[in-house]
């Protein structure tokens, strides 16, 4: 930002006497402000400079740094759009409440979910053989893949720096407290990534897990730092139906006005909070209010009102915010965004596949009207919780992830979540993950933004 420079009121000069010296006090006036103008300017031009300079130089790397084909000779798609029946003007990813980061000259902040990824040759902080906690559907060097340019790109939020994690400062940031990270697959996707990065200074102890390995417990002894991952898909009371291959056998039963008690029970013991959900309110869905069954989504042959899944998500997203609101427990709330999924020419379960291997850029693709209608519910709800609170509430924080994630269709594991899929048949017909995240990949990042939030808030 240029400095202003403070200006004399020219009104002071019609109470002067008119001496004949008065052509030359203002000559000198003007001569001393004029030197002080140039003084000042260099400084804003040099930082004007230097930030075109510097995106200039960033759009040269990600030229110069695209990375190459996947070692399959995929072809890389054209650029496509996907189908939006909201209209994306309705779409504002530029919330305030966003705003989190100082720009380089410290007089403004800058939203850390506005942007772009840029290259980085210094790649990720961990791989797959450094850390041994990646779970096998997200392990996709070890799977197979042999691409590795997903992995040299960073977010940039526009118009700032965001600083790389930091795990010694993070980790002495937790020193006696916890963290635990709430929500379906895509937390735990997400914890692994946060585990691998702080396993780089002190490995994590596990000290507990469920029957199936959904929720955990880790320790950080030094430090006495703990790091959970709570599985509750819904965030609310469920019934589910489902084995660990995603068959179900029967509709999930959705409680829309009670919270799931394995994770509020805990809330209390925990300094800080990651929460978020989505996908799982796409499945069918029997709905549940004051223990009586008041309607459904997608339950064709069912003498039920179709209510859709906006409904429930509604509820569910507006209960879970009030429940911190009300709370008399201080802590910590993040508050993260659906995850948009990257599948083409099907879905997962019908040949749906993502074979791309770079970003996309700002424009070129938009959120299909699912995403777009979950993230809204999510603003809108958001919103009311914030007006809502009081001092003595929670601290509720946006990681408003949706817009990055977009731009990553090269991160998913997609054939690769499985081991070596193509080593029988390089033709082999597999199912894609085009969801979740590679570890190392693009889920990383979001570590870097949870940091600078925390600390500079």
């Amino acid at each position: 930002m240029v400095k202003k420079i403070m200006r004399s009121d020219p009104k002071q000069f019609s109470t002067m006497q008119m001496q004949n010296n008065v052509c030359v006090k203002i000559a000198v006036s003007f001569l001393c402000l004029g030197l002080a103008f140039r003084l000042l300017l260099p400084d804003s031009f040099s930082f004007s400079s230097s930030s075109s300079s510097s995106s200039s130089s960033s759009s040269s790397m990600v030229m110069e740094e695209t990375p190459p084909p996947m070692a399959e000779e995929k072809t890389e798609s054209p650029v496509f759009h996907l189908p939006l029946e909201a209209s994306s003007d309705s779409v504002d990813f530029s919330s305030n409440n966003n705003k989190s980061q100082s720009s380089q000259n410290g007089a403004e902040k800058c939203d850390l979910f506005v942007g772009e990824w840029v290259a980085d040759k210094s790649g990720p902080m961990y791989t797959n053989e450094s850390c041994n906690l990646i779970e096998h559907h997200q392990n996709c060097m070890k799977n197979g893949r042999s691409d590795s340019g997903y992995l040299y790109w960073r977010w940039s939020p526009r118009g700032c720096e965001l600083p790389k994690f930091n795990p010694r400062k993070f980790l002495d940031f937790m020193r006696n407290k916890s963290f635990a990270f709430i929500g379906d697959s895509i937390s735990r996707n997400h914890v692994q990534s946060l585990l691998c990065i702080l396993s780089q200074v002190e490995p994590a102890v596990e000290i507990y897990h469920d029957k199936e390995y959904r929720s955990k417990i880790w320790k950080f002894p030094s430090h006495n730092f703990t790091l959970s991952v709570i599985w509750t898909p819904f965030l609310i009371k469920a019934t589910i139906f489902e084995d660990m291959d995603g068959v179900s056998s029967s509709e999930t039963q959705l409680h829309l006005d009670t919270l799931d008690t394995l994770w509020t029970k805990q809330y209390e013991t925990f300094d800080f909070v990651l929460i978020g959900g989505g996908k799982w309110f796409l499945k069918t869905a029997i709905y549940h209010e004051n223990n009586t069954i008041v309607g459904c989504h997608y339950c064709p042959g069912k003498n039920l009102t179709d209510f859709g899944f906006d409904y429930a998500y509604r509820k569910a997203i507006g209960l879970v915010l009030d429940f911190f609101v009300k709370s008399s427990h201080k802590a910590t709330i993040f508050f993260r965004t659906t995850t948009p999924d990257h599948f083409e020419n099907g879905e997962w379960f019908s040949g749906g596949y993502c074979n791309r291997t770079v970003p996309f850029k700002e424009g070129q693709i938009e959120m299909i009207d699912v995403d777009s209608t979950m993230r809204g519910i999510e603003l809108e709800e958001f919103a009311k919780a914030v007006s809502s609170g009081s001092d003595k509430a929670a601290k509720l924080k946006l990681l408003d992830t949706t817009f990055l994630s977009l731009l990553r269709p090269d991160g998913h594991p997609g054939p690769y979540r499985q081991y070596q899929p193509f080593a029988k048949d390089k033709n082999a017909k597999v199912q894609n993950d085009c969801l979740h995240w590679c570890l190392p990949g693009p889920i990383d990042s979001w570590n870097d933004i949870i940091m600078e939030m925390l600390v500079n808030p």
